[in-house]
């Protein structure tokens, strides 16, 4: 008697009617286009998207059996970074986006994955960086066009029109 197969989640869908289970899954994991998993119920699936696909807190999943599963951003270590100045968190923004480092804007402050030499490089800019279990869901990274490139290859801005 063979085992019963894996539910093989594949695509992304816009809305569904019903749906049919949670799969909670940190950051750096929804990043993975094939992976094994465990929804909420307990119950085993494989992701099986395209590849440099990125899956964010809120996405609808369809499987092979016509199934809908819901993906939510998992608890994960976390900074949380305040301060009662705006251009300190102002600072701290634009020196994670110069890192390429994944920030989460939230009505409070800034969220970034837990990291000791980020947390020192933060706390010497000013903020106060509190450590925490927190679902992250960071900004998502602006859609890469083609035309000239400004420098160090991001798209250029055509700020005046012309």
């Amino acid at each position: 008697m063979s085992a019963p197969s894996l539910l093989t989640l594949t695509d992304r869908i816009g809305h569904a009617a019903r749906v049919h289970g949670v799969l909670a899954l940190p950051w750096e994991r929804r990043g993975r286009a094939r992976l094994r998993a465990l929804l909420a119920s307990g119950e085993a699936v494989t992701l099986a998207m395209p590849h440099g696909s990125r899956l964010r807190h809120g996405d609808l999943l369809r499987g092979d059996d016509g199934r809908v599963v819901r993906v939510v951003a998992a608890p994960e270590p976390t900074y949380a970074l305040r301060s009662p100045d705006p251009a300190v968190l102002a600072r701290c923004a634009l020196l994670l986006g110069r890192r390429r480092i994944a920030a989460q804007v939230c009505p409070w402050g800034l969220r970034i994955r837990a990291a000791p030499a980020l947390r020192a490089l933060v706390a010497a800019m000013g903020a106060d960086v509190h450590e925490e279990l927190a679902p992250f869901e960071p900004e998502a990274e602006p859609p890469q066009h083609g035309g000239v490139a400004g420098r160090n290859g991001a798209p250029a801005l055509d700020i005046d029109g012309a």
